[in-house]
């Protein structure tokens, strides 16, 4: 017979729930606050996987005492001064940014085994250091200190905490000098606000690469003074139809100026010679007829092409690489080079190799599409892979003679790191068209072996694009990045020995708690098992 529940006894069943959670360890009865909470994240609990882990000690406890102590250096101020930034809102606590006093939060460079990003964090009851030996190396031990704090303090409210990171030291650094995203602000455009949140996302994970596809079928987005009708007009739609936009040289500067202080180097596109609808728009004597064509909003590829033989298809190249060169403090301008389908190989040849040394006139290497492995890649240039597990044997062989050869490769596997294949066919935005990519296809490989007959130091590193024919807003951006880009910056940062699916899927749940705290929408996987919300 089914009890009335307003008549049931209720004491005896909620003791005897308290006591089968006290038992489990979920409770202690009669415990104070502290020593109920749970216990501080262990310091392998952190996505890319730190190189060495040493375990140890009590924990330090971050309190309304806490300091956040930095040498006398404008770089490690400001650092300092962006970790009281993130901590402040949650813990509630002024955590001051000076130069007195040790004890609380140590930020200091030195000299040591560290290179160019490395960083050491050691935690003890009587506070933590972070040592590195250059400010991109302290901020990345930053944003290893953020991960090892509960994922409550990534909120804007204040928080009960308590505030514990776990006692013992971590060793680090990267094993790719470059771990890249592309965010593609062609086919839809993206505002600086958009683009500053998806930084702010990449810091997080130690990506230190901000590739900027500017330039498509479909939108040019950045101004160029000699050239005004690209942005103007190139730039007044998208798919599907909607307004566009483009950058301001001011506009472009901020995103340049935001992404540095995050220790993002942009890397901008101009994808030629073919990918150019919205030039050839803009300008009729770009196009060997001398008709401009209209505006293009649908999504197919391949049907446009600089026209090579004119003189002034390279008088618009020197102008637009010498002006957005002028405005990128970085190494690299990427040139594009890929689906050039109705450009003839003999024409896409001669582009190449003329256009190339237009890029180092300018001061900066070139990186291509890896298509550029079939012109004469120029010494230093950068080709980008993004083939699939079954491209064609002649075509990796290809690319694989080139980085014999000397050219360095990025990787970005279309079936493995394109952010925007849709994750299952009942899943979307996105497209399918290199397949569908679950979370563990994403990150269950390894770089320095994918691609046979290629030397492991001739890769550079890995870069994860995110195409954006279906993506247009920024909860679209963070559902096909999330939780994928995580596993790509793994890829690049982490040691091939530390990866493996079964502790990163943990290790990758843990994350969830932190994206719902920073209001990022993610993909909640079957693959991974995420806490309850």
């Amino acid at each position: 017979m089914r009890r009335n529940h307003s008549t049931t006894p209720r004491t005896p069943r909620i003791l005897g729930s308290l006591l089968l959670l006290a038992a489990a360890g979920a409770v202690t009865l009669g415990a104070a606050p502290e020593a109920r909470a749970a216990a501080p994240v262990p310091l392998d609990r952190v996505i890319p996987a730190p190189a060495s882990v040493s375990p140890g000690g009590a924990p330090y406890r971050v309190t309304r005492a806490t300091g956040i102590h930095v040498d006398g250096s404008p770089e490690v101020r400001r650092i300092g001064t962006y970790l009281a930034g993130l901590l402040r809102p949650a813990t509630g606590y002024p955590l001051p940014v000076t130069e007195r006093g040790g004890a609380g939060i140590r930020l200091r460079l030195q000299d040591g085994d560290f290179g160019a990003e490395g960083y050491r964090l050691h935690s003890a009851a009587d506070g933590v250091t972070l040592s590195a030996r250059t400010p991109a190396g302290l901020f990345h031990a930053v944003q290893t200190l953020r991960q090892l704090l509960p994922a409550a303090v990534e909120k804007k409210t204040v928080q009960p905490g308590p505030w514990r990171i776990a006692g013992g030291t971590v060793r680090d650094r990267p094993r790719y000098a470059y771990r890249g995203a592309m965010l593609d602000v062609s086919r839809h455009f993206f505002t600086v606000a958009q683009v500053k949140r998806y930084i702010d996302q990449l810091a997080l994970y130690k990506v230190n690469t901000l590739h900027l596809h500017l330039s498509d079928d479909q939108g040019w987005r950045i101004a160029v003074d000699s050239w005004p009708r690209l942005a103007s007009y190139g730039g007044s739609t998208q798919v599907g139809g909607g307004r566009g936009g483009h950058y301001t040289k001011a506009q472009y500067r901020e995103i340049v100026r935001y992404a540095a202080s995050r220790h993002l180097e942009v890397v901008p596109e101009i994808d030629m010679p073919g990918h150019t609808n919205a030039a050839l728009a803009s300008y009729a004597a770009l196009n060997c007829d001398g008709v401009a064509p209209p505006l293009y909003t649908g999504t197919r590829v391949g049907f446009s092409s600089l026209c090579v033989p004119k003189r002034i298809t390279y008088d618009f190249v020197d102008d637009v690489v010498r002006e957005l060169a002028a405005l990128t403090p970085g190494r690299y301008l990427h040139i594009g080079g890929d689906e050039a389908h109705s450009t003839s190989h003999a024409d896409y040849v001669a582009f190449m190799d003329r256009v190339q040394p237009v890029v180092a006139r300018y001061g900066k290497k070139a990186v291509g599409w890896h298509q550029l492995t079939g012109a004469h890649p120029a010494e230093g240039a950068l080709a980008q892979y993004w083939g699939l597990d079954g491209t064609g044997a002649a075509e990796k062989a290809r690319v694989a003679q080139a980085a014999r050869n000397g050219t360095g490769l990025i990787l970005s596997p279309a079936d493995r790191l394109y952010l925007d294949m849709k994750y299952t066919r009942s899943t979307g935005p996105g497209t399918d068209w290199a397949g569908l990519v679950e979370v563990r296809r994403s990150y269950d490989w390894d770089p320095g072996t994918y691609l046979a007959g290629v030397p492991a130091s001739a890769v550079r590193g890995v870069e994860a694009p995110l195409w954006s024919e279906t993506v247009d807003t920024s909860a679209d951006i963070e559902y096909m990045a999330f939780p994928r880009l995580a596993g790509a910056a793994e890829l690049g940062w982490s040691p091939a020995a530390t990866h493996g699916w079964s502790a990163y899927r943990v290790r990758l749940a843990a994350q969830g708690p932190r994206w719902d705290a920073l209001g990022i929408r993610y993909y909640r996987s079957p693959q991974v098992p995420w806490p309850a919300r």
